[in-house]
């Protein structure tokens, strides 16, 4: 009996394999901010909901186990929703991943990702107050070489599809 093009004697095909290792990847970023409270984590000053300095982005920044994540969920933008470098929207992406508390003054270390680039960068946050965040993304790993934004709390609306009014 002949096989399908790409079938191994176990009926898995590499495309088989590659959805699989999709699919998983999916479900393990759906799960990303605004586990705090289900995991026993204490709330950070610098979880919820932030608009970026140059107000053209919201993120949600939350506790993904032990580490701080966020994702993009508000932006401004005229036609169809923007894409990242893979081709993908960019309404719901995480691009702040793996931030850790590495001092006693709420400083956190992780990544930010370019999602018209693709690269990802070192990157700190700290919530300067209830409604300043400080972010420093920085290349090689010192903060000397960075630039900071300053990101203020965002209480306002969020329409379909990430739309900022």
């Amino acid at each position: 009996m002949r096989r399908a093009a790409g079938v191994r004697r176990g009926g898995f095909s590499f495309r088989h394999i590659a959805a699989i290792v999709a699919m998983a990847a999916i479900l393990l970023t759906t799960s990303l901010p605004g586990q705090a409270q289900t995991r026993g984590n204490p709330p950070a000053p610098e979880e919820g909901l932030w608009l970026a300095q140059d107000h053209d982005g919201v993120f949600l920044i939350g506790h993904c186990g032990d580490t701080l994540c966020g994702r993009l969920i508000g932006m401004q933008y005229d036609g169809p929703v923007p894409k990242d470098v893979w081709g993908r929207s960019q309404c719901g992406l995480v691009m702040l991943t793996d931030f850790r508390l590495i001092s006693d003054e709420n400083v956190w270390r992780g990544h930010i990702l370019d999602p018209e680039t693709g690269r990802t960068y070192d990157a700190r946050i700290h919530a300067e107050s209830p409604e300043v965040l400080k972010l420093r993304g920085f290349i090689l790993g010192i903060p000397l070489f960075g630039k900071t934004q300053t990101w203020t709390r965002y209480r306002g609306k969020i329409g379909p599809e990430c739309k900022l009014p």
